[in-house]
């Protein structure tokens, strides 16, 4: 969808509303402007639609059968596939209360009937602004994550690393009670944290054999490449420091930066525990894939040479042994 001026941008708009008159009404007004519209006569219905059309903005009667507003609003910010979407609650009530209702609800925005046009299309028009930003932030990111992956693709022996990587990490993040935004970075930064190799030379990123000095010189800059490719992106602020520091040991012997301690960023020190483990569960080219038991053994030891976070190591343990992970577990051992 492109800007049809500077001021103004173009969109799919989906109308859901139970009266005949209001839809009409609605679709004259937005169509006069550019605006595709598709409309609805109930909550269920709108629900259905959201599956089929690609929407860039809903606006929601909150009096509606089947459905009423609030209910398809809480439906549209619970989907990962359509949460990013804004969502006008549309009502004749002015109670305090339903405001209240609809901002628990998740909308982004509130009219009140009867609809002022040039209410309507500032607010449409502000919204979907916003809508196609986060768009070309989502585009950047998607690309982002292709390249780790065809990063990855190149070596045979590390497919559905990233997959589990960023698995693992968000599940020992949620099980140590990190905040939601550390979690997400976490998912993230398992996608893209080795996307660095980009700069390595595929004579060294896929050498069976032990790198020489110069080799591993040139392995060691890809956290910082990584860190300067995602850099760019603001949603990735707190991605940036795990993708630079997961190669940090504790006792200051890791790479790029000799960090030491809780000098090395929380999330780092997870994903520095899940990278581990998966890359002694998995087979590569000099090494057998390890037993669970026999993985665990060996960070164990590791750990007791001050390289991994105790207390970390301790609570992804806790998770392996309980069986809480065993999916993840087996995609590992299965090299999935």
């Amino acid at each position: 969808m492109q800007y049809q001026s500077h001021q103004s941008v173009t969109g799919t708009i989906l109308v859901a509303d139970d009266q005949a008159a209001n839809r009409e009404l609605l679709d004259e007004l937005l169509t006069t402007q550019g605006f595709r519209v598709v409309t609805v006569p109930d909550g269920a219905a709108a629900v259905e639609e959201l599956t089929r059309t690609q929407v860039d903005l809903v606006l929601l009667d909150v009096m509606m059968p089947h459905l009423n507003g609030f209910e398809v609003c809480q439906k549209i910010k619970s989907n990962p596939e359509t949460y990013l979407i804004p969502v006008v609650l549309i009502t004749a009530l002015s109670d305090k209360q339903d405001r209240i209702e609809g901002i628990k609800a998740g909308a982004d925005d509130f009219l009140t009937r009867p609809v002022d046009r040039v209410e309507l299309l500032a607010r449409v028009g502000s919204l979907l602004k916003l809508k196609h930003r986060t768009d070309e932030l989502e585009r950047a990111e998607a690309v982002l994550f292709t390249l780790a992956e065809s990063i990855e693709g190149k070596d045979p022996y590390t497919h559905g690393h990233c997959k589990r990587l960023s698995n693992y990490s968000a599940r020992l993040g949620e099980h140590l009670g990190l905040a939601e935004n550390q979690i997400i970075a976490l998912h993230r930064a398992g996608v893209v944290h080795d996307v660095g190799k980009i700069a390595v030379p595929d004579a060294i990123l896929l050498k069976p054999g032990k790198l020489s000095e110069q080799e591993w010189k040139l392995m060691r800059e890809h956290p910082v490449v990584g860190e300067r490719i995602c850099a760019p992106l603001k949603s990735f602020r707190l991605v940036l420091p795990i993708i630079r520091h997961h190669h940090e040991k504790l006792d200051g012997s890791g790479y790029p930066d000799g960090l030491r301690g809780d000098a090395i960023p929380i999330t780092a020190r997870i994903l520095q525990i899940v990278d581990v483990y998966d890359a002694l569960t998995t087979e590569r080219p000099y090494k057998r894939a390890f037993a669970i038991t026999d993985a665990l053994q060996t960070m164990k030891e590791e750990v007791a040479k001050g390289w991994w976070d105790p207390h970390i190591f301790e609570q992804f343990e806790q998770l392996m042994r309980s069986g809480t992970a065993d999916s993840l577990s087996q995609g590992a051992a299965m090299g999935q």
